[in-house]
């Protein structure tokens, strides 16, 4: 992946997030946010590098790409030990999946929400 065909979010170019956009008022914080596609392009390149795992965590990032920041800082919040009961993590996982089409990101909070569970890590359900 070459500097010509890096964007961000908003689409803009490499070229096109220069000071003197920014000191011009050309330029908002949504043209600084990373592009789902640039982050899929960094994980095939950490993968044919060896770096699977590092991979998997820019494809789980370029799906979080289309979701708001209120959202992911919700998602963050839940991931965090005792914050979330079992069934609450499982709904979580779905939406992501069926709402926000984040099936990796999903993946992970299954996982998690299982790990919690046998850890004694969810909060009561009763």
């Amino acid at each position: 992946m070459d500097k010509e065909t890096i964007r961000s979010q908003s689409g803009k170019s490499l070229e096109d997030l220069s000071l003197q956009a920014l000191l011009a008022g050309e330029l908002t914080t949504e043209d600084f946010r990373i592009s789902g596609d640039t982050l899929r392009h960094q994980a095939d390149a950490a993968e044919q590098a060896g770096y699977r795992q590092f991979a998997d965590n820019l494809r789980r990032a370029a799906e979080l790409t289309a979701i708001s920041n209120d959202e992911v800082l919700a998602i963050y919040r839940a991931l965090r030990p005792g914050r979330a009961s079992h069934a609450e993590l499982v709904a979580l996982a779905e939406r992501l999946e069926k709402e926000h089409q984040a099936p990796l990101t999903a993946r992970l909070v299954r996982e998690a929400a299982e790990v919690y569970r046998e850890r004694g890590l969810t909060v009561d359900e009763s």
